[in-house]
């Protein structure tokens, strides 16, 4: 991110990257948009939604599906870039009133406590000396793949956010298996680099088919969306499948997309 200082400012480099539009007309001001998004980059001012700054708006979309007015939407303009230090700044007194009134340190909106070590516990079955991996590549990380590798080439390519594999039992059969893997976390990661190497993947191999596997917290939508825009970007059409694991490790929703 480039920075440039001015006196006592610091000004934020602008360039053209996907940002949130609100519809006033339709904003009945009910506020679900404000909940969702996790940085704190909109408000609800004088009745209406408002983005009340462009660096805090990182692009993901969680908010997208909470406005039942269909207010909200996504364009492509110049504008700041999108700024983690600003963010936790702006979220600061947040974090404070959540450490003073509940007893501990910041927690995400997302977050819910879920506790299977007792008797909900999914009951242990006598396992094999072995489980085979169905892993077929190294590395896995968006971050550290390289586009050209001879992987990508005529494959069907699976998204996983960070938490999927853990939490679902069966994440190795049920996708892992026959598919070449990147995983991330939209939520902590830099969304315009996994943006570019997922455009770079597509637009480099034949890529067959994409299916993103995320957890049902909101901020891992992003992790849809994201597909959803390098597959624009590499200008291919390329069948899309969702699916969203429960807190639980159960499979909540799988549906084509295109």
């Amino acid at each position: 991110m480039r920075v440039y200082t001015q006196g006592e400012y610091t000004l934020m480099a602008k360039r053209i990257r996907q940002i949130i539009k609100i519809d006033e007309e339709k904003c009945n001001g009910c506020g679900l948009c404000v909940s969702a998004c996790h940085e704190g980059a909109l408000q609800i001012i004088d009745g209406k939604a408002k983005l009340v700054s462009e660096t805090y708006c990182d692009g993901l979309g969680a908010c997208l599906g909470e406005c039942p007015q269909g207010a909200l939407t996504f364009e492509s303009r110049e504008a700041d870039e999108f700024d983690e230090a600003a963010v936790a700044k702006h979220l600061a007194p947040v974090q404070v009133h959540n450490h003073e009134h509940k007893g501990g340190g910041f927690v995400c909106p997302s977050a819910k406590i879920l506790d299977r070590t007792h008797q909900d516990a999914p009951k242990k079955s006598p396992a094999a000396e072995s489980t085979p991996s169905e892993l077929r590549q190294w590395p896995v990380k968006l971050y550290l793949v390289n586009p050209h590798a001879s992987y990508f080439q005529d494959a069907d390519l699976l998204l996983a956010a960070d938490c999927t594999a853990f939490t679902l039992g069966s994440f190795h059969a049920d996708f892992l298996r026959d598919r070449t893997l990147v995983t991330g976390c939209p939520k902590f990661d830099d969304v315009s680099g996994y943006l570019d190497k997922l455009t770079d993947i597509l637009a480099y191999n034949s890529i067959k088919s994409i299916t993103v596997v995320q957890m049902e917290v909101p901020c891992c939508s992003g992790l849809l969306r994201l597909a959803q825009m390098a597959v624009t970007e590499s200008r291919k059409n390329i069948p899309l499948e969702s699916v969203v694991i429960s807190l639980e490790g159960e499979v909540k929703e799988r549906k084509p997309l295109k």
